[in-house]
């Protein structure tokens, strides 16, 4: 499926807060292994102000990283979210991969995601019959809801449009 459900989230409020990381390269499933446990772990004793919150943390794709918060209980700090920015500069150290390139980008090219930078997007969006139909994951979505009903946008409604 090329939307992301985590399992981990199934009773989080759709108002739960989302991170969406991309990864500079596609992760082995060794390396999808070794993230998605040391996720699990980080997310397990994450906290804001010494509370725990209640988080979930999935690799998806073998290239994305989604971090949920659901905020009901106990809300993310600039703290908590600095921690996790640290946590997954960590990781991507380890794994010798980059989650903050912000100049890669992800498409659906018939049921597989694609991915590629700048110039690739332009690439595709000269092509007059894939600039309509060009389905974008939008790695900006905020919330669990948006997750779900805003994760797979049309180039010419999505953020990426501004960028060709």
């Amino acid at each position: 499926m090329l939307i992301p459900t985590i399992a981990s989230a199934e009773d989080f409020s759709p108002e739960s807060r989302v991170w969406v990381y991309i990864a500079d390269r596609p992760l082995n499933d060794m390396e999808v292994q070794a993230a998605q446990e040391s996720l699990s772990a980080f997310v397990r004793q994450w906290t804001a102000h010494n509370q725990a919150l209640k988080a979930a943390a999935e690799v998806f794709q073998n290239q994305f990283v989604i971090l949920m918060v659901d905020e009901s209980q106990a809300g993310a700090s600039g703290c908590s979210i600095d921690k996790s920015i640290h946590f997954l500069e960590a990781l991507g150290h380890q794994l010798r991969v980059d989650f903050f390139e912000r100049m890669r980008f992800a498409w659906v090219d018939g049921n597989k995601l694609q991915y590629g930078d700048r110039e690739d997007l332009r690439h595709l969006a000269g092509n007059t019959s894939a600039d309509s139909n060009l389905l974008m994951v939008n790695t900006l979505v905020q919330t669990k809801k948006d997750l779900q009903e805003n994760w797979l946008t049309p180039l010419p409604q999505s953020w990426h449009r501004r960028l060709i």
